[in-house]
């Protein structure tokens, strides 16, 4: 079917022209200034061009500004953490000023799935937590975990395990099942009285894990068990560490 067209009244900007194509299948009307309007276009591209030359330029840019902040966070959150004895010397509002920083970190987390990164696998030592059950903080200090204390995960085998050295030296055993790209439920198997004496877990003995933020030689983590959930903040020791695949 031939192309019906009609034209309109001029205006301001020039004379408008209009075509009517019932051959697209249903009326389609498109009406442009001959004059103005082309200027008014030619410009818009123009300005369309120039905000996407400042946009590949921020992306470019943005990176490095991102990794500047996440270091200087990072930085900061070391800094805080040092003095407080993994946690055990930390006040209501230490505990409160850690897990901001915690949070600012972990919103720039460069690892978007860290069950399935290469950087968890190993073991790491423990800088900071808010968990009692492992500071021991209500007991007399010679009666605490004194020595490093130590988490080991492989994610090839699934497997973790945590170690208290000085003066107890004991060990608990677990294996891990994925329920998201950062989250796993640990059910625990063994525990070692003094690295030495097998204990069998109980079958509630279990948790889950969340790996909210992970670096080459940085994790931070929250860790729930029933209602309480407490953060824990590691430093890489070990990359070659393999975790018993029993016991």
């Amino acid at each position: 079917m031939a192309l019906a067209s009609f034209q309109t009244a001029s205006s301001r900007n020039g004379r408008l022209s209009a075509t009517l194509s019932p051959a697209l299948g249903k009326s389609s009307v498109f009406i442009m200034p001959e004059i103005g309007r082309k200027r008014q276009f030619l410009s818009y591209r123009v300005d369309v061009a120039r905000r996407m030359q400042a946009t590949n330029r921020l992306s470019e840019v943005l990176p490095f500004l991102k990794q500047g902040d996440k270091d200087a966070v990072k930085k900061e959150l070391l800094s805080e953490i040092e003095p407080l004895d993994r946690g055990a010397a930390a006040t209501e509002d230490d505990r409160m000023r850690i897990d901001k920083l915690a949070q600012k970190l972990e919103a720039l987390n460069p690892t978007k799935a860290p069950l399935k990164s290469p950087l968890l696998n190993g073991k790491w030592e423990l800088l900071y937590t808010t968990s009692q059950s492992i500071l021991k903080s209500n007991r007399p200090k010679l009666l605490r975990p004194n020595g490093p204390i130590y988490q080991a995960i492989n994610n090839d085998t699934l497997r973790a395990q945590n170690l208290e050295t000085w003066p107890f030296f004991n060990q608990v055993t677990a294996n891990l099942t994925p329920s998201s790209s950062s989250k796993v439920v640990v059910n625990f198997d063994f525990f070692k009285i003094a690295g030495l004496i097998p204990i069998k877990a109980p079958g509630r003995a279990r948790g889950e894990l969340d790996v909210t933020y992970l670096d080459e030689d940085l994790r931070c983590c929250s860790v729930s068990r029933g209602d309480r959930g407490n953060l824990f903040v590691l430093k890489m020791f070990d990359r070659s560490y393999r975790v018993p695949t029993q016991g």
